[in-house]
């Protein structure tokens, strides 16, 4: 008999959906917070739930063999001082769609200058403003997973002219041309939006930095939606501050909550929302875990399982 434990702050829910698969040979129990999970996972072999939160008990979990990540982003459970003897599966082909509204949202309300309208209608004012049409658009993308594909195909149903950056320079279908870290210079010189969608891995720590924001282009908008340590967020204030750069939608950052006093916040040529670009939809989630646990059960191999180098 496999037992399960479920860590994730809507716990509940999850636990009615994976009761709700019927799935054999399983026991469930549940946990909102990581003190009231550490007394029912001592004999749990799997865990279902949120990296940070299971991050807290993994020297509590004696039979660990499996853990399936609820979030897209598993660095923490990455973490070199951590444990490695289980295997942890990841979730692909489920933030794609909902990141992907979050960043034409923010692409398109600036582009038609909606901020500004509403300053003009707040102030009864009638004043066409100018705007390129989407073909004029240069979309550049760091990161061509699940999520990136996502967005360049939506991009590129648009007009938007999009190209990518990827570790291994592969051909990716849905992007005009593939640039790897060898060629950033000239990759970064083209877009007017940068999105970024890597997770935090010791090879992406600060790949966004003084240097790297100095080969874009000084109109152009970064888009983070991928970890906050990605981007060097000291050498972000200062190309924001000295127009290095035309602006950012910044939704995940270093320290979260982002800190009152930081000077984000004060930046007129910045947007920045509260790491909610995706959510974590149970269903979604426990769809891929009902796949996972079935092919648990055969002992074949398991999706989106995480390398825990390389961090994906």
């Amino acid at each position: 008999m496999n037992k399960l434990l479920i860590l994730a702050a809507d716990a509940e829910k999850y636990d009615c959906l994976v009761r709700a698969a019927d799935l054999k040979q399983l026991q469930v129990r549940s946990a909102p917070d990581p003190e009231s999970a550490r007394a029912k996972v001592d004999d749990a072999n799997i865990v279902l739930g949120e990296p940070l939160l299971i991050s807290e008990i993994l020297a509590n979990a004696g039979c660990l063999q499996w853990v399936q990540s609820s979030w897209a982003g598993v660095d923490r459970l990455c973490h070199p001082e951590l444990r490695r003897d289980y295997l942890l599966t990841g979730l692909k082909d489920v933030f794609g769609p909902m990141i992907t509204e979050y960043v034409m949202a923010y692409l398109f309300a600036l582009e038609r200058r909606v901020f500004e309208m509403q300053a003009n209608q707040l102030e009864k004012r009638w004043q066409p403003l100018s705007y390129r049409p989407a073909g004029d658009i240069v979309l550049g993308i760091i990161g061509l997973g699940s999520i990136g594909q996502h967005l360049a195909r939506t991009a590129r149903h648009f007009g938007l002219r999009v190209i990518g950056l990827n570790r291994s320079g592969r051909a990716c279908a849905e992007v005009e041309e593939v640039f790897t870290s060898g060629t950033i210079a000239e990759f970064l010189a083209q877009p007017d939006y940068v999105v970024v969608t890597l997770p935090d891995t010791p090879q992406t720590l600060h790949m966004i930095n003084a240097r790297t924001l100095g080969m874009m282009k000084s109109s152009a908008v970064l888009i983070n939606v991928g970890r906050g340590g990605v981007v060097y967020e000291a050498d972000l204030t200062k190309a924001l501050q000295q127009g290095i750069i035309g602006g950012a939608v910044l939704d995940v950052f270093d320290a979260e909550p982002l800190p009152p006093d930081n000077p984000l916040w004060h930046l007129p040529n910045v947007y920045i929302t509260p790491h909610f670009a995706a959510e974590s939809c149970p269903e979604a989630v426990v769809k891929v875990f009902v796949e996972n646990y079935q092919r648990f059960l055969r002992q074949e191999s398991l999706l989106h399982r995480i390398d825990f180098e390389r961090g994906y």
